[in-house]
């Protein structure tokens, strides 16, 4: 069953979690698929470049990291504090460079917005 994110991180108890991912169906990862004969190597060096860039993005460092031929294990601290530092437009940067921004926000950004009402939803979506 699944559960929501507040109710399995708890920064409180610990900022350190282990996540692993796992493919379906026999598919494969990274490594040589026994049963076809493919290869999907190319895929580790792009998965560890992946994990960098949103690491970096989320305030999350690697401790520790293991890309197998259908799954993947992290180790990873969530830096809290760093997170407190980000200003609105920071956070919004960091949305951004992954995610279309929603109109509002970006119209926030642009200092476009029509009425304080629209600043103070757009900080409420932000925040």
């Amino acid at each position: 069953m699944t559960q929501s994110r507040q109710s399995q991180v708890s920064l409180a108890d610990t900022p350190y979690y282990h996540c692993i991912s796992r493919c379906v169906r026999r598919a494969y990862l990274c490594g040589e698929d026994k049963y076809t004969g493919q290869s999907f190597e190319h895929r580790r060096q792009w998965m560890v470049e992946r994990m960098h860039q949103l690491a970096s993005i989320f305030s999350i460092n690697i401790c520790a990291y293991a890309i197998m031929s259908n799954h993947y294990h992290l180790v990873l601290h969530i830096d809290e504090q760093e997170n407190y530092l980000f200003s609105n437009e920071q956070v919004c940067q960091r949305w951004g460079s992954l995610y279309s921004m929603p109109t509002l926000i970006d119209r926030w950004l642009k200092e476009q917005t029509i009425s304080d009402e629209e600043s103070k939803a757009a900080l409420n979506i932000i925040n």
